[in-house]
């Protein structure tokens, strides 16, 4: 239906109402307005029923057959009307012939079937609309109920008036007209439940609303008429028949729109509008109209008042059930959004944030400036896609961030960024980022059970933190310095975590600083010392060397980076050797009075050059041997363990301790227990970061029990929590190491750092 075509049908009711309005203030007297009432609605009656059968003449199926039944229904009116002024009804007569009631009785019945016909026909009333409140079966039936009650209190006040001409069937019969009063109330029932359910994305959703329109006008015009002539209105039926012209010409417009469209825009809402407040009408009129009554000094009969209360009820009933459906449609619409913003905004494999969501905390976090961002990679992660299937890469994927998950605080935000990626954001500025990716990596070392079987996840990380002494970046800035960082570990062996430095584009080889060296210390690498403390008062008695080494281009390396590509190209006893004279050097010009720990590669257990090597060191630098203890750290597993054993023998002969490290993970067994005769033991980190005190304290008092049985020493790593003190007391573990008593940190920090510790114990009795 055009606009134009649409207006023009609007100026035209609006015609017909003025005129009929007009004609019903009788300025030409009662009787010619009479006659041109009837004239006008026989012309619009003409009118309706040639459109009807010209339009049903050009379509077919449902289409055709409700027209014909309206057509049929107007030619039933029609011919009522003709026999009824036939017989006198034009000049007063109150009784209608039989063939005219006979003939009256058809209309209501066949437009009836019309209305079923085009509302089931054209689905209409097929489905429902998720929430809509019309829908809901108490809403209905109690709709149901108001407009009963309104056309019941409407017809029972017409009273005698609807014996008279001028109310439908024209009869003076109570039977007859009782029985046409019930069947225009089920008319008026159906046609307004229908209309209130009727689809909303039906194009003959216009042509129903019309038509149940036109015959809800005619009804109540024809009811309301009877009461204007029962409280004696005698003009009442020109005014009521407004409604008998108005009907018509809606159900004439129904007829003419052969093919609608959805409606869309103001057209739509009018319908959603007229549709919304459809239950209401009824109850306005009959309060209106009972408002009349009062004005007129008319009573109102007990069982109207009784009709009327019980309609107030259904109403306020009504009403309470639409809101309360309105609040579970709002909840759901809630729900929904807020389902549909977790889809937007997270990853649908693994449930993490993603890229978008982790961007918006990214920007969030740099108004503050204190946060690191790690891009973390899953290195050879293809190869579990091509061995397993890409189920099980989907859950390994998930297993890994589940993982990473228990690694990072609620403030910060763990995410998958796409493929085998993740990104974590750590807010505050409270560690390293060194320190935050050797937690990742601790995390990632146990195995993951795939499909089963026992998959051995590495990863490679990009690590940025932002400066305060350049340009502040965007989110998408540091995104992508953390990836190139990430790809710089790659290219240097994979199972690497590099810090991100503006210059990162400078190429970076260890291998190459190492051999340019030549036995002296490469640029860019030094010592960072972390003491080792006696519970419980934390005293420190020994330190432990650990390798640092910044690029020329400013990007920090991680130990296990360097180390390994150092043991990759056959530097691994030189590098060791390099950093035992270092240190040595380092805690002897200090003055430095406690034991040193140095880590060696496993390689170089039964190393004949680097045991003379050791023994070189010690005595160059003046230092005893007994102060030196030798950390095995296993790159590779110790596979001739008596010939590891005789070369810790010489080195204790000599007065060198030797240590097993990061006992509890890697290539570390019990066997290395009963076959190595080291003097320490240093348990894993692992193994403090379980999380449940009664578990971590029954492993250790197993792990210590065991080492007390072999008369070896026992250190506690990765110690950061006053909790894990009180666990590691109560399995009889007597020396620690971590962060709680003190990070790595350059010599000269170090010692600062124990003379104030030194000071404060001398001054604190």
């Amino acid at each position: 239906m055009s606009v134009n075509t649409a207006q023009w049908r609007l100026g035209l009711f609006a015609a017909v109402a003025v005129l009929a309005y007009w004609n019903a203030l009788a300025p030409y007297g009662e009787a010619t307005a009479r006659s041109v009432a009837a004239a006008l609605q026989a012309a619009i009656g003409i009118s309706a029923l040639v459109i009807a059968l010209v339009v049903a003449r050009r379509t077919t199926g449902t289409a055709r057959w409700w027209r014909l039944l309206v057509a049929g229904a107007m030619s039933s009116w029609l011919v009522g009307e003709v026999a009824w002024f036939l017989s006198g009804g034009a000049t007063g007569s109150d009784t209608a012939p039989l063939i005219a009631v006979v003939a009256y009785f058809l209309p209501p019945v066949l437009s009836l079937a019309a209305m079923i016909v085009l509302a089931g026909g054209g689905g209409g009333l097929h489905g429902r609309h998720a929430g809509s409140l019309r829908h809901s079966r108490v809403v209905t039936v109690l709709d149901g109920l108001v407009a009963a009650a309104a056309f019941s209190i409407l017809a029972f006040i017409a009273g005698l008036g609807a014996m008279t001409g001028a109310a439908l069937p024209r009869s003076q019969n109570t039977t007859v007209v009782v029985a046409y009063s019930l069947l225009e109330l089920v008319v008026v029932v159906v046609a307004a439940l229908m209309a209130m359910a009727y689809r909303r994305d039906r194009p003959d959703r216009v042509n129903y609303l019309l038509l149940s329109g036109g015959v809800l006008t005619i009804a109540a015009s024809d009811r309301l008429a009877a009461y204007l002539r029962t409280v004696g209105v005698e003009s009442g039926d020109l005014w009521c028949g407004v409604g008998f012209a108005l009907g018509p010409l809606m159900i004439g417009f129904a007829l003419a729109l052969r093919r609608p469209r959805p409606m869309s825009g103001r057209g739509e809402d009018a319908m959603d509008w007229l549709q919304a407040f459809l239950p209401y009408i009824g109850f306005l009129l009959i309060i209106s109209l009972l408002s009349f009554h009062l004005l007129i000094d008319e009573q109102i009969p007990s069982p109207v008042t009784f009709a009327t209360l019980l309609m107030i009820g259904l109403v306020t009933a009504r009403q309470v059930v639409a809101m309360r459906a309105q609040r579970l449609l709002t909840r759901q619409l809630y729900e929904a959004q807020t389902r549909l913003a977790h889809q937007v905004h997270h990853d649908a494999l693994t449930g993490l944030p993603n890229r978008l969501l982790f961007a918006q905390r990214l920007d969030e976090a740099m108004h503050d400036g204190k946060f690191v961002l790690i891009f973390v990679d899953i290195d050879d992660f293809k190869e579990v896609n091509d061995q397993f299937g890409h189920a099980a890469g989907d859950e390994l994927l998930c297993a890994v961030g589940d993982r990473l998950r228990q690694c990072v605080g609620p403030s910060d935000t763990l995410a998958r960024i796409g493929g085998d990626e993740f990104a974590i954001l750590v807010e505050g500025d409270h560690e390293a980022p060194e320190v935050v990716a050797d937690k990742l990596r601790v995390a990632l070392r146990d195995p993951f059970a795939v499909h089963g079987s026992s998959v051995r996840v590495r990863a490679s990380m990009g690590l940025v933190r932002p400066s305060a002494h350049e340009p502040a970046p965007t989110s998408d800035d540091l995104l992508r310095q953390a990836d190139i960082s990430m790809y710089a570990g790659k290219r240097l062996g994979k199972d690497t975590a590099v810090v991100y430095r503006p210059s990162s584009g400078v190429s970076v080889d260890f291998v190459s600083a190492l051999r340019q060296a030549d036995g002296g210390v490469p640029a860019g690498f030094a010592l960072a010392y972390q003491p080792v403390v006696v519970l419980p008062h934390a005293a420190p008695m020994a330190v432990e060397a650990l390798a640092r080494w910044t690029t020329p281009n400013g990007m920090q390396m991680p130990p296990e980076t360097f180390v390994a590509v150092a043991e990759g190209a056959g530097l691994g006893a030189a590098l060791d050797a390099m950093v035992l004279d270092l240190a040595c050097r380092e805690v002897q010009e200090a003055g430095l009075d406690l034991a040193l720990h140095v880590n060696i590669g496993a390689a170089r257990l039964g190393n004949r050059a680097f045991e003379t090597q050791v023994v070189a060191t010690l005595q160059r630098h003046g230092m005893e041997p007994e102060r030196l203890i030798l950390e095995i750290t296993e790159t590779v597993p110790i596979v001739d363990l008596s010939k590891g054993a005789a070369a810790i023998r010489r080195l204790t002969a000599v007065g060198v301790k030797v240590a097993l490290d990061d006992f509890g993970s890697g290539f570390n067994s019990l066997s290395y227990l009963h076959a190595l005769p080291v003097d320490v033991v240093k348990l894993d980190r692992s193994l403090a970061a379980g999380g449940e005190p009664g578990r971590d304290l029954a492993l250790y008092r197993s792990v210590i029990g065991l080492c007390d049985a072999l008369n070896l020493d026992v250190i506690a790593e990765g110690i950061e929590y006053p909790e894990q003190v009180d666990t590691l007391l109560a399995a009889g573990c007597r020396l620690a190491q971590g962060h709680l008593f003190g990070r790595a940190m350059p010599m000269s920090e170090l010692c600062r750092t124990l003379a104030e510790s030194r000071e404060g114990a001398v001054s604190g009795p």
